[in-house]
């Protein structure tokens, strides 16, 4: 059988400096009929303007400068714009990284999902409506006929990545061209998306082209795969193959892009101390007469970082992990409670988009200088001599001195954001998500050079992120924070060998991991390791279907009597909305755990330190564990 897309020594190239700078350099490779070929590399490589090239989605500045493009036989770069529309979300269709900028802020879902129906075919409006209230439904979306009526921005991140599914596979392409589907969204999502985009290629089979930098995400969908390095295709074969025996320097390069674990944490000092903190925000009144409300964002959270640690915080989107770090920095001043933080520290953020917090106008060495002039320091060589120092500290040179934020590289720009914090000797750093937004070989750059500097420097991190295996690498201890109340709290090794509380479970199961085995993640808690049972599998039937299922009465254990079991089929509402959640009464989790009890909806448990026989303190709030 003939290859259903082919591409075929394909060059592309950019106008720069009256010459042509080719980004991508005769590149061929083919997809057969239900194959999944994933595309790997770092930014830059190629990846995204192949997949633009095919969608005839490219610049106006951009070149194809030889090469050639065919679905099912068929050349489709000579073709018009016209006949090129007929193949856009017709035989071949793409979803993009960050749906809330790819979907029309003004344009409802419904018609936003069926306009490829009314390009494509002579369906008439009720027709076409029925069509997309059953797309949306094949996806996992609840209430289709609400959600064609709402706008992009009313949905969360997974149901806007749910929706740009739907919209493309609604005319049933023989292609999907998916770039980088899920490296914007937390864990639990990323696995919702990668479970749905197995199953339509099973059910429907689509042939798929999957772009990601992620290489367990690579692992866990594609049967082959591409390397890409710098326009050229370095690598390829069977995902097994290539990833557990790379052959060329770059593959083993980005197979290795693992970073070192933190050193181990020295002092006893306490840097921060968080007491029953509650944090507001305060949300626009409707009318000029009406007095402002606050939501309640953060509630009854205690927390304590040392000198030295490196404390991770993790959770959905939502939850309430960059509220927090917010807050602490001095951001967000309308809480209750008590945050102390020792005399000589004062906290320093790292944000996850280093060139939204760069000022474009600015040279580097102004950026970095500045804080300097601010905090005292009126002597200008001394500020560039400083300031020289710290580009070197960070991996940079004195030309970087002379540039503009627009002139670096992701990484580069992080860099000068991690040395913007350390600058003014904070003594504590406040990264979030300080890598979420950079591949992976630039991930493990930023990753050692915070573990390097920490180790130099005996600094203390708070480490915000969704990436539960960067956690793991890095942090001394971990809060797992939901709906603004943290559930879980312990040292790393522990809380990942013997998860506790249900959710904490839940989100370790959706990580897509590097393939090695979670020291007993899938085991079940405390005294009850010894319980039987799958915990994929448990988890795959406690999800099934629109509501969270539930065995016997509440608070039963589904399928015998231990807890440890219980714990192993929680339960999770794919639709619930974390950017609309509040802080609830009760137990935060209750709406989506499947173990829940009667007294969950009216209070939440106390948070019980369960000990540990060798000394290391867990804490977790969960009826089911405190009784």
């Amino acid at each position: 059988m003939g290859a259903l897309f082919e591409v075929d020594h394909l060059t592309i190239g950019f106008p720069e400096n009256g010459q042509i700078n080719k980004v991508v350099d005769d590149i061929s490779f083919s997809i057969g009929a239900g194959e999944i070929l994933g595309v790997v590399g770092e930014s830059g490589s190629g990846k995204s303007m192949t997949a633009l090239a095919a969608m005839g989605l490219l610049s106006s500045d951009a070149q194809i400068m030889g090469g050639h493009i065919r679905l099912d036989g068929r050349e489709i770069l000579d073709l018009s714009r016209d006949a090129r529309s007929e193949l856009q979300g017709n035989e071949m269709s793409m979803i993009f990284q960050e749906p809330m900028t790819s979907l029309n802020p003004v344009m409802k879902i419904g018609r936003q999902v069926g306009e490829s129906l009314q390009l494509h075919t002579d369906l008439g409006k009720e027709d076409i409506r029925a069509r997309v209230i059953s797309a949306l439904k094949d996806v996992g979306l609840r209430e289709p006929e609400k959600l064609c009526d709402k706008y992009p921005h009313e949905l969360s991140g997974g149901m806007r990545q749910r929706v740009m599914i739907a919209q493309a596979m609604i005319c049933s392409p023989k292609l999907l061209i998916a770039d980088e589907p899920t490296t914007a969204l937390d864990v639990i999502v990323q696995d919702q998306i990668l479970k749905l985009l197995k199953r339509l290629h099973e059910e429907k089979g689509v042939s798929i082209l999957f772009i990601s930098h992620d290489l367990n995400v690579i692992k866990e969908i594609c049967s082959s795969v591409i390397v890409m390095y710098k326009g050229v295709i370095v690598e390829r074969g069977r995902v097994k193959d290539v990833l557990e025996h790379p052959q060329h320097d770059y593959t083993r390069t980005l197979v290795a892009s693992i970073p070192h674990n933190a050193s181990k944490r020295t002092g006893s000092r306490e840097i921060l101390k968080l007491s029953h903190l509650d944090v507001f925000y305060q949300e626009k009144s409707r009318g000029f007469f009406k007095n402002k409300s606050r939501r309640q964002v953060v509630k009854d959270l205690s927390l304590s970082v040392f000198e030295g640690e490196i404390m991770g915080i993790v959770g959905e989107s939502g939850c309430g992990k960059s509220t927090l770090a917010k807050t602490i920095i001095g951001l967000n001043g309308d809480y209750e409670g008590e945050m102390s933080i020792a005399e000589d520290v004062h906290p320093q953020m790292v944000f996850q988009d280093p060139f939204g917090s760069l000022n474009p106008a600015r040279k580097i060495g102004w950026i970095l200088s500045e804080p300097l002039r601010v905090c005292g320091v009126r002597d200008k060589q001394e500020r560039r001599r400083r300031v020289l120092e710290m580009l070197g500290d960070v991996g940079l040179d004195e030309s970087y001195y002379e540039r503009y934020a627009d002139e670096l590289s992701g990484g580069q720009r992080q860099r000068i954001s991690i040395g913007t914090a350390l600058l003014m000797n904070s003594g504590l750093l406040v990264a979030d998500e300080p890598v979420s937004a950079l591949d992976v070989t630039v991930q493990s750059q930023i990753l050692d050079l915070l573990l390097d500097i920490h180790k130099k420097r005996n600094l203390t991190i708070l480490f915000i992120s969704h990436d539960l295996n960067i956690v793991r690498h890095i942090c001394h201890r971990v809060a797992v924070i939901y709906l603004g109340e943290i559930v879980e709290m312990a040292d790393v090794d522990e809380i990942y060998a013997r998860p506790m509380h249900p959710y904490t479970r839940l989100l370790f199961e959706s990580v897509v991991s590097d393939g090695k085995n979670r020291d007993g993640a899938g085991e079940a808690c405390g005294e009850c390791s010894e319980a039987g049972g799958d915990a994929g599998e448990a988890r795959e039937s406690a999800m099934e279907g629109a509501d969270v299922p539930m065995s016997g009465r509440p608070g039963e254990a589904p399928g015998g009597d231990c807890p440890g079991e219980a714990l192993q089929v929680a339960g999770i509402d794919d639709d619930f909305d974390m950017a609309e959640g509040t802080v609830v009464q009760g137990c935060p989790f209750y709406s989506r755990c499947a173990v829940r009890l009667d007294k969950c909806r009216e209070s939440s448990a106390p948070c019980r330190n369960m000990t540990q026989e060798d000394g290391r303190e867990h804490f977790v709030k969960c009826w089911n564990i405190a009784t």
